[in-house]
């Protein structure tokens, strides 16, 4: 079946799903395939749970008059949304980074959706698969959309360009993330400086954080640039205050002034820039952009405060490396509180740079005085230190619940796979 053919049955039926578990009536089931499952497999399922369609590429599986048989599904799916995309004349904004991507995305989101009807990814599904997904979910209504990126390797980005033909792009740094896959800062650099080669061979837009030589560099070849910074930007801001929030004034290009943010930690600071610079491009008004910034609050274990009793937690459990890890420390360390506590979980995917990037952590922890340090899992269990250890979350939940923690600072931190989040469930 030719794509055109496909999209005009996706017209009738603008609703695509993946997983049978969430799947409604009127659905197009596309079966995806993955390491340890077979979507074709749950054809029949999803037929019988109300799709219109199952999206197969295995001819044994097929239902007459209900399934639609093709050479490979995902990329029949990447190749859906890129015929979706192609339907619209509004602006792409793309945004990766090696951190910060989610609270960017967001706060770039509220911002323009104060205006603008704005589309954007939901939660974090930024790969090959919730990409398409996201871009398939833009309605006609949308003025506006912003599609987060995520990569851990060469060329990722390239791909995700392709069906998403971003108009608008922003990398919000490169750091030491994904190692294993991109090989070293400069592979991570090339990864991510993908966007920016699109950009510059499309006739884009980048938004670019200033304050950084690296990206001043990456992005001298695109025909557009809107500088956001400390200083010599088109949009700038500094710091005023981060405890327990973030605090910011906006110095030129807005008149939006002091922004009082729900973010934690002064590491927010080019997120909030971000954000103001895109409103102003896109002609938000500054009252909005402030507003809109100051209402925000970040959810999903996403620097979050959460105040129990008389302790205050700072839980930034989504995703952990090497940079956000080092950032994360030095501001918890600068908060005026007599009792601080860390509790950080393994970092993943640093390939053979992991054990010395947890050693330089524990340097880092070295650098400052705390009640408490409890380091979880793969390689803080690698080598010798001073400080508390455990196998996983699960044995770190049952210390903790066992400390009745009184007037103190905690930060709980770590990558995806060590789920440090369970250490404050009930």
């Amino acid at each position: 079946m030719l794509i055109e053919d496909l999209y005009n049955i996706y017209k009738q039926y603008p609703s695509v799903q993946t997983d049978t578990r969430q799947l409604k009536p009127g659905d197009i089931f596309f079966a995806l395939k993955g390491d340890s499952f077979n979507g074709n497999t749950f054809a029949r399922q999803a037929i019988e749970a109300g799709a219109v369609y199952a999206v197969i590429d295995e001819a044994g599986y097929e239902i007459a008059g209900k399934t639609i048989l093709v050479d490979n599904v995902l990329t029949t799916l990447q190749q859906l949304a890129r015929h979706h995309r192609e339907q619209f004349t509004i602006p792409f904004i793309a945004i990766t980074g090696s951190n910060g991507k989610t609270t960017t995305k967001e706060l770039v989101h509220v911002v323009l959706s104060s205006t603008y009807k704005t589309y954007t990814t939901e939660g974090n599904l930024n790969n090959h698969i919730g990409i398409p997904l996201t871009i398939l979910k833009i309605k006609n209504d949308a003025a506006i959309a912003v599609i987060e990126m995520g990569a851990n390797h060469q060329k990722e980005i390239a791909g995700y360009c392709g069906y998403t033909q971003p108009t608008h792009g922003i990398i919000t740094n490169c750091g030491k993330a994904h190692l294993e896959g991109f090989g070293s800062v400069e592979g991570v650099r090339k990864g991510k400086g993908e966007l920016y080669d699109y950009l510059h061979t499309h006739n884009g837009t980048a938004f670019v954080m200033w304050d950084y030589d690296y990206l001043q560099e990456m992005s001298k070849e695109i025909p557009t640039i809107i500088k956001y910074g400390t200083t010599a930007a088109d949009i700038e801001g500094v710091a005023l205050d981060s405890e327990p929030f973030l605090e910011v004034n906006i110095t030129k290009g807005s008149l939006a002034g002091r922004i009082k943010t729900r973010l934690v930690g002064d590491y927010n600071l080019p997120n909030v820039l971000l954000a103001v610079a895109i409103g102003k491009y896109f002609n938000v008004p500054d009252n909005k952009i402030k507003e809109a910034i100051e209402n925000y609050t970040p959810s999903n274990s996403r620097s979050q405060l959460i105040e129990t009793g008389s302790n205050k937690i700072i839980l930034d459990a989504y995703n952990a490396n090497p940079s956000s890890m080092k950032l994360a420390i030095e501001n918890f360390a600068k908060l005026h509180a007599g009792s601080k506590v860390l509790i950080l979980g393994a970092m993943a995917e640093l390939g053979e740079e992991s054990l010395d990037e947890h050693k330089a952590i524990v340097e880092e922890i070295n650098h400052h005085h705390w009640k408490q340090v409890v380091l979880v899992g793969g390689d803080f269990l690698k080598f010798e230190h001073p400080f508390l250890t455990f196998e996983n979350s699960v044995q770190a939940t049952a210390w903790y619940k066992q400390q009745k923690y009184t007037d103190s600072h905690i930060l709980i931190k770590g990558s995806r796979s060590m789920k440090m989040e369970k250490i404050l469930e009930p």
